[in-house]
This record gives structure tokens, sequence and C-alpha cells, in this order.
């Protein structure tokens, strides 16, 4: 808690001096409703403590910008005029998990009163100065959050929460089914929070889509999403009426609005809202009406875009004063009386905030960087059951795959998977055949066709502790989800000082070389948008062999170290048998057991030889090693550095397995700007290997095409023979 400090009187601020005006001329707004107390079932201590919390979200705005002018705070979007979701708070519990807007203060207020030892005033102010000391952030961001109040932090939200919420609402009713125990309890409902521009964006109408298409089928969805209406996004105004048509008919939800100035109606709407996503375990579509105050931040002037006329009927709206209006209607407070508790949370903020400027904040890269890996946690996986015996017969990738998540499935009860067509169907390429029939539809989930949500499912699911295997059915496909990873997934655990992680493993088809599908849309050689999100792990397997340990690893890295883990699959060698010649079957491998794992930062090695080092990965080994066939003919004694691992890449390994060669070749199948061959050179050049023994081969900066051109962008034998024999001086 805070240490005494020197009482400060803040300057007013001219919002300030506009509402004490408005209380000393009885210039107060009139509630659009006339519900009393007892018609909502709340009585006047209640009502209080609600205009309370309303009024330490008010006084952090303010002091937001008082810190801000002084060069010692750092954020100022605030929730004036959206105080009314402090009544929302009130009607659900505080297990609830609740994704928020950025404009909810007065909601995580109100809720930490419903549990002990809780400091929202202190704690927010850390937030906003930045320290070290916040106990949600540890001072990277400020953000709404709280683990005692099963608040995750969400940043800059632009209703990239809303499909996590989702699956997280999935995921209550999956955790029962499954039988095991789940971060909330079971009866729990989620909530999230956005604003009318964000209701616009394409992942909240993706999110909305899901929710609605499960609850349509009868899938328990027990979700509240909160749209609070406020009428401008930035400078861009909404349509009047626009969130209501959207929304009023919209399949599989129930809508229901409130008045967001007018405490008792925003209390009766919430209210009736958690009922029935708690009773029927149906999503709901709540919309609140409220105001912005003040501009969308402090460095917003909105005389820019909106009339005097405009700014001054939005201040008359506030609704902070018809909150004061009904507790003099009610005669629980005074007019005096509201100044002077007005005035006495001002004081309150102003004291703390100037013990909060004080606190220690992050001052190294070590410390900002400590919570981009989450801490471990015991792993729950059981050795798998012995349904049957392992095949032992050599196999492709795929079926290899096949194998090993079924072992996984068996082996760990809180495995669940996800993705386009991977039960019924198998998947695209036959890769996850007769597991759902094995597992059944709640485990071995065929989503719908949208992987935003996809990703989203599978971050809800593991925010209630479960560990997802999600599929993304082309590498090009993930572009636009991508902001789940990057955005969300992999940024949670920094943002909330490793106290909230989302464990996953995605699996994604890639890559170019395949026959069949054709053009880019299904050969997508573009993997720099995972290699440069700080935490994420990316992997790409070149044989069956290799799929399964990373596989394994992947899961207990999620499962244990609660990482996210992509794996890259390349398509083009799901089903290849052969290395040679048709029929050789050297590209096979025997399943190698459940112990198999890879760990990060380890690569595999084929050949011992000097004269020249292959660094690749993915299609790239199986090119090299057609292509070493070739050279060792010629006399070339080589080795191939299969990378296993794209990230995190251990470069002084990497060095120690190549420096004893006199020439090293990086074959890189990625474009050649942007991709992983320019950190794999740049690291053996810091080393010491001069330019003249290095070279790289890469693919071409362009597309892929489709038809017999599809590989003429790309490396190939005849290339990667080209360029290894001008490095060793061959030709």
């Amino acid at each position: 808690m805070a240490t005494a400090s020197p009482p400060r009187t803040p300057e007013p601020l001219p919002q300030e001096q506009r509402f004490l005006a408005a209380l000393r001329d009885d210039d107060w707004p009139t509630p659009a409703s006339s519900l009393s107390l007892d018609e909502v079932g709340l009585d006047g201590p209640a009502l209080l403590e609600l205009f309370e919390s309303q009024l330490m979200s008010r006084h952090l705005d303010l002091e937001a910008r008082r810190l801000q002018a002084r060069g010692e705070g750092f954020y100022t979007i605030g929730s004036a005029g959206h105080e009314g979701n402090a009544a929302v708070a009130r009607a659900f519990r505080p297990s609830d998990p609740a994704f928020l807007h950025y404009r909810d203060a007065a909601f995580l207020i109100e809720r930490s009163r419903q549990r002990p030892a809780q400091a929202p005033l202190w704690d927010l102010l850390l937030s906003f100065v930045a320290s070290r000391d916040d106990p949600i952030s540890g001072g990277r961001h400020k953000v709404l959050g709280s683990k005692a109040l099963n608040v995750p932090p969400q940043t800059s939200t632009i209703a990239s929460d809303l499909p996590k919420a989702v699956g997280a609402a999935h995921g209550l009713g999956l955790c029962r089914r499954l039988g095991v125990s789940g971060e909330w309890p079971a009866e729990s409902v989620v909530l999230c929070s956005f604003g009318d521009a964000s209701f616009n964006h394409s992942t909240a109408q993706g999110a909305l889509n899901a929710a609605g298409w499960a609850a349509y089928q009868g899938l328990p969805m027990p979700l509240v999403m909160v749209c609070e209406d406020n009428g401008i996004g930035i400078s861009t105004p909404t349509p009047a009426g626009w969130i209501e048509a959207s929304m009023r008919a919209r399949p599989g939800f129930h809508f229901l609005s409130g008045d967001g100035l007018d405490l008792l109606d925003s209390w009766r709407a919430a209210r009736d809202a958690e009922a029935i996503a708690r009773q029927r375990r149906q999503p709901v579509f709540l919309h609140l009406r409220c105001v912005r105050l003040f501009g969308h931040a402090g460095s917003d002037a909105q005389q820019a875009y909106l009339s005097a006329e405009r700014i001054a009927a939005d201040e008359a709206r506030d609704p902070l004063l018809v909150s004061a209006g009904l507790l003099r209607r009610h005669g629980v407070l005074t007019r005096e009386q509201l100044a002077e508790r007005y005035r006495a949370i001002g004081d309150e903020v102003a004291r703390l905030a100037e013990a909060a400027i004080r606190r220690p904040k992050l001052d190294s890269a070590a410390q900002v960087m400590a919570s981009l890996v989450p801490p471990s946690r015991p792993g729950r996986g059981q050795p798998a059951p012995a349904r049957h015996e392992r095949e032992t017969a050599p196999a492709p990738m795929a079926k290899l795959i096949n194998q090993a998540l079924q072992r996984l499935m068996d082996g760990h009860p809180h495995l669940v998977m996800a993705g386009e067509d991977i039960g019924r169907k198998g998947g695209v390429y036959g890769v996850t055949q007769k597991l759902q029939a094995r597992f059944g539809a709640h485990r071995v989930i065929d989503t719908l066709l949208d992987e935003q949500s996809i990703l989203g499912l599978g971050i809800g699911l593991a925010h209630n502790g479960l560990v997802p295997i999600l599929e993304i059915q082309f590498l090009a496909y993930l572009h636009n989800a991508e902001d789940q990873l990057r955005g969300e997934a992999a940024t949670l655990s920094f943002f909330s000082d490793g106290q909230y992680a989302n464990p996953m493993v995605v699996r994604i088809a890639g890559l170019g070389y395949q026959k069949g599908f054709g053009g880019h849309f299904h050969n997508d050689n573009a993997i720099a948008v995972l290699r440069d999100i700080p935490g994420l792990l990316v992997a790409c397997p070149s044989n069956g062999a290799d799929a399964v340990g990373l596989l394994q690893e992947a899961v207990r890295l999620a499962d244990e170290e609660q990482r996210v883990v992509v794996i890259i699959e390349p398509i083009a060698l799901y089903h290849r048998r052969d290395l040679q010649q048709e029929g050789d079957d050297g590209w096979c491998c025997a399943d190698p057991g459940p112990g198999y794992r890879l760990p990060p930062g380890e690569p595999g090695q084929w050949g011992e030889g000097g004269d020249l080092a292959i660094i690749t990965y993915g299609n790239g080994v199986l090119l090299s090693r057609q292509a070493a066939i070739a050279l060792e003919a010629e006399g070339v004694a080589l080795r191939i550095i299969d990378l296993r691992w794209l990230t995190g890449l251990d470069h002084d390994a990497i060095h120690r397995r190549v420096a004893g060669c006199e020439r090293v070749l990086v074959v890189d199948e990625c474009r050649r700007s942007g991709s992983l061959s320019e950190a794999l050179v740049t690291g053996l050049v810091e080393r010491g290997m001069a330019g003249e023994r290095l070279a790289r081969l890469t693919a071409e900066d362009s597309f892929i095409p489709l038809g017999p051109a599809a590989t003429l962008t790309l490396p190939s034998v005849a290339t990667i023979l080209e360029a290894a024999r001008r490095l060793t001086g061959r030709r």
C-alpha cells in the first residue's frame, strides 16, 4: 500500500469546474427512466457505493491528465462518460471472468468491493505512472486487469478480446464434460465489453457470429457481450440506431438495452443479462448507451471534429450528474454532501498519485523482458493407455503425426483439438483422420470457417486451464488472424507480469512444393510474421520422426511451461515416402514413440563431412539430401544441419556445428527478404565466419504461381547443386 505523503490540493481542470458548477446550480440531467430503488432491487447504501466507484474512476481520469502534463503519467485514454459500467460489475460475481474495454475503470473499481484487500486507486495509479510495483503488468503498460478479480488484462483492445471471450464461454461447459477442473467455476458467466466503433471491426463481427453460431445449435454459451455505445469512434460518428438495428434480431442472441448514464437502468439491464446467461447458458448482447467526455484521449482535441454545441450537449449528459440527481431524489445525499464526497475522493487520488510517482520503474531490458516467458507449472499428462501396440513399420509424416495425436489425446484429458474440417473429414490431408470418432466431437472440434475464431477459441480454452491443439488449414489463411497470436496469446504473460498465459499448440499446414492444390493461397512460404513475435516458439519438421518429436515437445511446452508453440508442417512432405527414386521409401520413418521429444534449439544433423555444411529446414532438408548424392559423388564431404526450430535460434550452437567446415551454404525455402537466412548469415558473420566461406540460397521475393511454374521461384536440387559447386570451387 502507499506510504504517507503530504496532501496536495489539485488545480481544478475545466471538466472539474463544469461538474462542480452544475452541482451548485442544480443543473442536473434527468434520467431517461423513472425507476425507483425498490423497482430494481437496490438500496441507498448500494447506490452510494456505485456512485463512489464512478467518482473514483472520474478522478483517475483527471489525475491522468495532470500526471501527463507533469511528465509523470503516460496514458490518458479514460472512462469519463462510461462510468455506468460500475452497475454492470455489481450484477456479476467476482469469479466471473471479465475481458474489459479500456473505458471500464469503474467496473474494475466496483468489482474490487467484492474481494477483500483490494486497493484499486493505488493499483491503477501505479499503472498510470508505469511503476514496476503495478500489480497487474509490472509497469509494462496501463491495463485494466487483476488476477484476484478474474480480469485478464487487455491492451488498447479493438475487439481482439471478443474471440477469446467466446472461447472461454465454450470452455466452461467443456471442462465439465471432460471432467477436468477449470480456472473458473463451471457455473460462471463470461463477460466482455467493447465500444460501438469496435463493433464494426471484423474481429468483433467474427466473434459475434461464432457465439451466435454455437448457440443456434444449442451449444452452451454463457456469455454477456456489453457494447458501450458513446456514438463516436475517435472522430468518426456511429450512425444513430446502427448497433440496435444490427443486433436486435441476430440469431442465437438475446438483445437487451439500457441507459448507461442511469445507474438504476444500467443495473436493471445488467442484472437481466446476467440471469439469462447464467440460467439459460445462452449469449446476451447488452447495449448500453453512453457518452464520451474529454475526447478520445488526453492528446485528442475533439474541437477539431465536434461542434461546440455537440461538446456542450455531451457534457450536459454527464452520468455522474445523473447519479448525483438519483442520490438526491432518493434522499441518500444532499447537494452539499455530494460536493464534499466529490472533493474528498479527488484529494485522496491526488495524495496517492504523489506517492505512486515515487515508486520504482523498470530500469533494465532484463526487467522488461522477465515476463515474456510465462512461469512453469506441473504437467498433467499421463502415460497413454495401451489401447494398441505402437506401429513400428516406417510411415510418412502424416500418419506419424496422426499416431502421435492419438497418444497425446489419450494421455492428456485436458487436450482439445479444434480446426476447420479436422473431425469427420479428418483434415484436408487426412492428418486427423478417425480422431473425432475416437475422442468425440467435443474434443476434436469442427469449427466454423474463421481463423480468428479458431485462435480465439483456443485462447479462451487455455484461459480456463485446457490445452488446445489448433489447426490452421493453410499458412496463407493465418494472416487474417495473426493478431490473435501477436496481440493476444503471445503478449498475455508479458502484460500480466506472468500471472496469465495462453498455452497452446497451433499446427499450420504450409510452405511450397505441394502437388494438387496450387497457387499462393495453398503454397505460402512467408513465415516472418511468426518469427518476430516475442515469446512465440516456431518449429518446422522435415520428416515424420521429427514431426512426432516436435509435436510431443510442443504439447509438453504448452502443458508445463505455458508456451505458445506454432508448428509449420510442410504440406509437400505429409505423404512423401521416397528420398531419391520411386519406391525406395527413403523418407519414411518409424514412430519414435511417446518419449521422443526435440527441445527448442536442438538441431538435427546428417553426415560429418568437413568440405561443406548446408543449414536448412523443412523441404530444404529433403532437397539437400537429394543434392548430397551428386555432391558426394563429386568428392564433396558434407553435412546437413536441420534446424527444426525456427525461433529462439542458438547461434552459438549452430556455429559450433559448422565451424569445422570449409564452406557453409544456407538453403532457405522462404523469401529472400525477411527470411530466416538473414538471421543465420548474420549470426555466423558475427562469430567470425568470413564472407567468402558463406553463401545463401533462398526463394525469390515472389508469390507462388499455379501449375508447372509453382516451383520456379523456390530452391531446387539443381539450384542447390549450382550454389554448392560455386561455393566449393567445383565450377
